[in-house]
């Protein structure tokens, strides 16, 4: 076994590669960028090399700087996590040549399963169903069209390179053919180094079901059985569970041998997963990931087994420690992704620092930040993936429905109001669900802009105890200016506190006995010991500084002068603007070119993620105000909109 390895990623999976290692003896050396000195997986391996500045390309990507750090610290192997170069064929070759194992499988698999198109050509020579597409070599404009118009709309235009949602665009009809690959291009060039597309059938009703294989060295080959991750947003997942809800034992036998086969056909060691896309009762091969997938706790919590640690004893040449007749699944399993991001405004990232994290106890929880880290727009915004396992899917379902309602995130948007409604959806709870189900549903992300009264009094309450606090008590006790009170000569004993939430405000009247005034309504509160009481009822609450926390919610209240007015809309929708701090790759317009409203004007990529600005009304381009490449902050003016000309 491997005295040392080095650890070729960061976050939640750099930790949990860390604490296996630990528990195994083994010694771990972790990488990181200027954006993560004081990062959780460097604070937890026991060396850490620094490889460069923020940008993944110039960190994380960055093969010379990794397989230097590896030689500096005498590690033996390296584990390359998921993302980053967990698939660059490359990246094993160079650990190799550098005389370094690569804990995953052969360069040739890579390859092999590497390309989506390549991968599909394989599994239809195997044997193993696909989904009407085209795959071929050819990417230019007419033949991918051509192949589109033939196979039927909707089509999926998918990265051949790589996963995780990235370069994938749904395109309904021919008209938006041309603007939809050349985004998914882009974003599969910018994430993957690769632009080819392949074009397949859009599937309406799908379910995303996947096989988790490994394989040793010796020829032994496994399936552990099946996960579900069906539930998704902007084709990226957010709820896992194992087994899979509804499936027959008939369907996973048939799964599993062809996810052992696809393997096997490749040459495979350690640990792939093998996607398929099921409806109706049959399965479609859809791409092989070959590396670990952020969704293999599940797995994990039915099998009772440690998939990294079986990594590990496979790249060093072990057996398999098990057969396919000595693994049984045991109960239930489901897994969250805690992101974020803001469902409300089409699950845009949110970056900013994380003021307060609480995740709950009693759970298993795969966390590679903690309260006073930031959300950087370089790196993928999940903050954590909360784990439960129950004797059945209803037990787990309620253990996750607690878990949820224990988690606090200040500081930044998260999708935490989402995935609790999700979670207690009765069409999710009966397992009526496919990839569509949050498209379908559009009241999951539904947003109250009314407070509760709790909120509005827990707020009110530490405005007023602020102010007190403020109060610079003389050496005199009897002194008028040392008394916290509201007392005012020939004036009520009141004070006026004005808070705002979002777009709504709110002019409170208090008082030091707690009465508290606000649309008309007088109520009593108390806040005390992290529970607000009012009117007689109490609530246990989270104060990070006026912002409130009820039941695992958000309310991030701030105060204002009551004087001021409220801030202009942009006139006319004429300023684009960054939505989040971001990289501009591309700007689509010139000065002085006639736009019309829904027009692409300009791209942004940030977090993984590329993000279309377009134009809010008709107009003409009077300047822009980024370059391409340009790194901007949020709220930077990109392009300004002139009035059209009139007729």
């Amino acid at each position: 076994m491997f005295r040392k390895i080095l650890i070729a990623n960061r976050g939640e999976i750099a930790c949990r590669i860390i604490r296996t290692a630990r528990r195994m003896g083994i010694a771990t050396v972790a990488v990181y960028s200027d954006a993560d000195a004081d990062a959780m997986h460097v604070a937890m391996a026991d060396e850490a090399v620094r490889i460069g500045i923020a940008a993944p390309r110039d960190s994380y990507l960055r093969i010379d700087a990794i397989l230097d750090a590896a030689r500096k610290t005498g590690a033996q192997a390296v584990h390359p996590g998921y993302g980053f170069l967990a698939e660059n064929a490359g990246f094993a070759d160079a650990c190799a040549d550098a005389g370094l194992v690569f804990i995953g499988p052969p360069a040739s698999a890579i390859r092999a399963m590497g390309g989506k198109s390549e991968a599909k050509a394989l599994m239809a020579k195997a044997g193993v169903p696909l989904v009407p597409g085209y795959h071929g070599a050819a990417q230019d404009l007419l033949t991918l069209q051509t192949a589109a118009n033939a196979i039927g709309y909707p089509v999926l235009i998918k990265a051949s390179a790589g996963g995780g949602g990235k370069g994938m665009r749904v395109v309904a009809d021919a008209a938006g053919f041309a603007q939809a690959l050349a985004g998914a291009q882009r974003e599969a060039a910018s994430s993957f180094g690769d632009d080819r597309v392949l074009v397949e059938k859009y599937l309406t009703r799908p379910r995303h079901i996947e096989i988790q294989v490994f394989a040793d060295s010796l020829g032994n080959c496994v399936h552990l059985f099946e996960r579900d991750c069906s539930i998704q947003r902007r084709h990226q997942k957010i709820i896992e569970e194992a087994p899979a809800p509804g499936m027959t034992l008939e369907l996973r036998a048939a799964m599993g041998q062809a996810a052992v086969a696809a393997a096997l056909a490749v040459g495979y060691v350690g640990a792939g997963t093998v996607e398929f896309i099921v409806e109706d009762g049959h399965f479609h091969f859809m791409e092989m990931n070959t590396r670990l997938q952020v969704e293999h706790p599940v797995t994990e919590m039915i099998t009772g087994l440690d998939l990294v640690e079986w990594q590990l004893r496979v790249a060093a040449g072990e057996k398999l420690p098990l057969g396919q007749a000595d693994l049984a699944i045991n109960g239930h399993a489901i897994e969250i992704r805690l992101c974020a991001e803001d469902p409300a405004r089409d699950f845009l990232p949110s970056v900013g620092l994380l003021r307060h994290l609480a995740l709950p106890d009693g759970i298993r929880v795969d966390a590679g930040v903690r309260t006073g880290d930031r959300i950087s727009p370089d790196y993928d915004p999940m903050i954590a993936k909360l784990i439960v396992h129950g004797a059945n899917r209803a037990e787990a379902l309620g253990k996750m429905a607690a878990a949820l309602r224990g988690a606090e995130v200040v500081g930044v948007a998260t999708n935490l109001g989402l995935l609790r409604a999700i979670i207690a959806h009765d069409d999710f709870a009966a397992g009526d669900f496919d990839t569509g189900f949050i498209a379908r549903h559009p009241d999951l992300i539904a947003v109250s802009a009314i407070p509760p009264d709790a909120a509005i009094a827990a707020s009110a309450l530490t405005v007023l105890a602020s102010r007190a606090a403020q109060n610079i008590a003389p050496t005199d006790p009897e002194s008028p200016w040392g008394i916290s009170s509201n007392w005012r000569m020939n004036l009520p004993g009141t004070q006026k506190i004005m808070l705002q939430l979002g777009d709504l405000r709110l002019a409170v009247e208090a008082w030091a006995d707690g009465t508290l005034i606000w649309d008309g309504t007088t109520h009593h509160a108390t806040l005390a010991n992290s529970r607000v009481t009012i009117d007689g009822s109490s609530v246990p609450v989270t104060m990070v500084g006026l912002t409130v926390v009820l039941a695992g919610t958000v309310f991030a209240f701030t105060e204002i002068d009551p004087l001021l007015p409220p801030e202009a809309a942009s006139a006319g929708g004429g300023r684009v603007t960054a939505p989040i701090p971001g990289r501009v790759t591309n700007i689509a317009v010139s000065v002085g070119d006639q736009v019309v409203r829904g027009q692409l004007l300009a791209v942004m990529e940030a977090m993984k993620m590329e993000i279309s600005l377009t134009a809010a009304r008709d107009g003409v381009v009077a300047s822009l105000h980024a370059t391409v490449g340009e790194m901007v902050a949020e709220g930077t003016e990109i392009v300004k909109l002139a009035d059209p000309p009139q007729p």
